[in-house]
């Protein structure tokens, strides 16, 4: 069993370096739409600070607090788009039949999907890191943080941000074994979603935060975990249940997956 795992990691590093050494070989491209999508996540920011700096505060979280909120969206979202971009992209291998070259490769399916077109998101990885040592480090002149405390925590949120938004995407994924057309799904369940976790969940009605908490609990990917974090409006119980709302999610998200993969026939069939 450990064997195999040693073995899968292997052929896992493998695949995505021959991916990303294809990717850079148009590497105008690559920094062109790196650069891109650090500006618009840049402006998107911007906008809100232009409003935060008019009326002070929204719902009673500053500019700072809604940096952190921000940073940690964006970082989770590059991590889990690195690491697993071409999920959020099955639509188009189902639609062109690609998918059927995938299950004749003697690897799982999404293990090779996972390693498809890598695309490393370093503008956003640098804009969230910014914009988190710029909040990280107001909060703490404020003394309203610990930063040695408050930075590692970040750290294990962002990943487990990653591996929330990941089962999220998978999920979603999934369901194009039975729909095949799944963007108007993807821009519910991922884009929508993912706007309005920018912002503090105390700004939205009642039956909106309990989606965004149970249904699709996105806000565990920043903003329950920043109450403990920057605010300290919960206790240490709420890390573990953001972990536990990502385990709960990733296993949703497989078990379709699973479940779809079995079900799935090919092009050719």
């Amino acid at each position: 069993m450990i064997r195999d795992l040693k073995g899968m990691a292997s052929m896992y590093k493998l695949l995505i370096r021959f991916s990303f050494r294809s990717s850079m070989q148009y590497r105008f491209n690559f920094w062109l739409g790196s650069t891109i999508a650090a500006l618009i996540a840049f402006v998107e920011f911007a906008l809100l600070a232009v409003i935060l700096s008019r009326f002070g505060t929204i719902q009673g979280w500053s500019v700072q607090e809604s940096a952190y909120l921000y940073s940690i969206l964006i970082l989770s979202k590059a991590i889990y788009r690195t690491f697993a971009s071409d999920v959020h992209h099955l639509e188009k291998y189902l639609l062109s039949g690609d998918l059927d070259g995938l299950l004749l490769r003697p690897l799982p399916v999404l293990l090779v999907l996972m390693t498809q077109n890598v695309s490393v998101r370093f503008g956003e990885t640098l804009l969230g890191l910014g914009m988190l040592a710029y909040s990280l480090s107001s909060l703490a002149a404020d003394d309203q943080i610990q930063l040695w405390i408050a930075i590692p925590l970040s750290v294990l949120i962002c990943l487990n941000g990653g591996l929330l938004l990941f089962g999220i995407g998978l999920a979603t994924a999934a369901t194009g074994f039975w729909l095949t057309r799944i963007d108007m799904l993807q821009n519910l369940t991922e884009d929508a979603t993912h706007t309005a976790i920018r912002y503090p969940l105390s700004i939205y009605p009642g039956w909106l935060k309990g989606i965004l908490t149970s249904i699709l609990p996105v806000a565990f990917v920043n903003y329950m975990p920043a109450l403990y974090i920057v605010r300290g409006e919960a206790g240490p119980w709420m890390l573990a249940l953001s972990a536990a709302a990502s385990l709960v999610v990733l296993g949703a998200g497989a078990f379709l997956w699973k479940w779809g993969i079995s079900r799935y026939q090919s092009t050719g069939s």
